[in-house]
């Protein structure tokens, strides 16, 4: 059996604001941004009306095409993310403290930072919700002390 993880799609109000997370701090490449036709499959799968409006970015990683995508909504309020995370998205980095610090700028809330170990890593971690309430954890592995 083959299985590969494709990528994360999160919808968002403002294509252009998430970028500032994603593609100027994060590091993802833009790899197309196009508006979606009214048939997309993105209106039943996310529960879109119809009279919404969308454009859709998806961006590579540096070691995958197209792993993370951004669904701008257009026309239709987005519900708040408020209460108990449902969900995550889990990103490595190479230099937590300066991601977290540009994204304090932004003035998106962040959680404290943690460490952690086992048998085989050491690591950090910290996590922050960005403008359109997801949360996103980082974390930068340190070398085994």
């Amino acid at each position: 059996m083959s299985l590969l993880y494709k990528r994360i799609t999160l919808c968002v109000a403002d294509l252009e604001r998430s970028l500032t997370i994603y593609r100027d701090i994060l590091g993802f490449t833009i790899n197309y941004i196009q508006p979606s036709e009214k048939d997309s499959f993105s209106y039943p799968v996310f529960n879109i009306p119809n009279e919404a409006d969308l454009n859709f970015a998806t961006m590579d990683s540096p070691t995958q095409e197209r792993t993370f995508a951004l669904t701008e909504i257009k026309g239709v309020p987005l519900p708040k993310q408020e209460g108990i995370h449902m969900t995550a998205s889990v990103i490595k980095v190479d230099d937590l403290a300066d991601v977290i610090s540009k994204i304090k700028d932004l003035g998106l809330k962040t959680t404290d930072v943690k460490t952690d170990e086992n048998d085989y890593a050491t690591f950090i971690e910290q996590a922050f919700i960005d403008y359109d309430g997801h949360l996103i954890v980082l974390y930068q592995l340190m070398e085994k002390i």
